[in-house]
């Protein structure tokens, strides 16, 4: 399992060098020039010649694009903003935690729901609860997180005034994007579980164990769920990296200056360094998310370490 993990990491490093060039590469050929952004309306054409050449647009792609890589991978630099000449790495360690905060709230509700009515549905199949729990899951596909935070904020933060609609503070700032963030996970969930449980409880062990008086309870939770988790704990690691992506929406909406945020004002304000760096950092956290799925993957499923296991030792008999 240890040279598994390793081989892991190891393929992390190609992923985020292909996600630096595609990033780099996708800048450099938007619209609009960064130096007439940063100068403004009022700058002369000397000025903004003297501009591209301190950032370095005058240069060709390819130096560009090797001094980009140099710096952030090599020498461990990942510059300043364009726009606002902050370090970016002290603005990146101030956002990440809070677009983590955020994400990790918003999978933790669609796991407490949507595995839950999943496996309701699942055991009382094609009766009213069934029903019940798979149109909430389509409801949740249907609606769009932005259209479902404005009506978050219109009822508990305008008309009840509950919970505050933007900005960053305690616990009670993340109930609403989490909740506005969550609907889509939940419906995914809610119908991976139901499927891989309509799947589980068929099989003869299931069978067997209920002949045996085993409690309902514990053949849903012990023998059922364990070997439906498979595929629900991959739908759980796909998720992470979409909701690591929709953070830019529900941050936007909300007013939380986290990396989803910094992404959309380094977009608009052409501030390629920002832009750039940010990416290659949620493509890492993504990777290393990917890991943790494959090594849960091991601890639910025995015969993935049985498999290691047989290499391991295979290994051992050549030698």
């Amino acid at each position: 399992m240890a040279r598994y993990i390793l081989k892991r990491l190891l393929w992390m490093i190609p992923i985020v060098l292909g996600v630096a060039v595609i990033v780099f590469t996708l800048m450099s050929f938007c619209p609009g020039d960064p130096a007439a952004i940063i100068l403004g309306s009022s700058a002369t054409e000397a000025d903004l010649e003297a501009m591209r050449e301190e950032l370095g647009l005058n240069h060709s792609y390819l130096v560009r694009l090797g001094t980009f890589l140099s710096d952030t991978f090599i020498h461990f630099d990942l510059g300043k903003s364009w726009i606002t000449q902050t370090s970016i790495s002290a603005a990146i360690a101030e956002r990440l935690p809070r677009t983590m905060m955020l994400t990790i709230a918003t999978l933790g509700l669609s796991i407490l729901i949507g595995i839950p009515l999943g496996i309701m549905a699942a055991i009382n199949q094609g009766k009213w609860k069934d029903n019940f729990c798979m149109g909430f899951a389509l409801l949740g596909v249907s609606i769009p997180d932005f259209w479902l935070a404005l009506l978050l904020i219109i009822l508990f933060s305008v008309k009840l005034g509950w919970l505050p609609a933007m900005g960053i503070g305690g616990v009670k700032y993340y109930i609403l994007p989490a909740l506005a963030g969550c609907m889509g996970g939940i419906a995914t969930l809610a119908r991976q579980t139901r499927s891989s449980m309509l799947d589980v409880i068929r099989a003869d062990y299931i069978t067997t164990a209920r002949a045996k008086g085993v409690p309902e309870f514990r053949v849903i939770t012990g023998h059922a769920l364990k070997n439906a988790m498979i595929p629900i704990i991959t739908i759980i690691g796909t998720h992470f990296g979409k909701m690591l992506g929709g953070a830019m929406v529900i941050e936007t909406i909300f007013s939380i200056p986290g990396m989803g945020s910094y992404i959309v004002t380094g977009v608009n304000s052409r501030d390629y360094p920002v832009v750039q760096v940010a990416a290659i950092f949620l493509a890492i956290v993504f990777s290393i998310c990917m890991l943790g799925v494959d090594l849960i993957y091991a601890a639910v499923d025995p015969r993935i370490k049985a498999q290691y296991g047989r290499k391991k030792r295979k290994v051992k008999a050549n030698d």
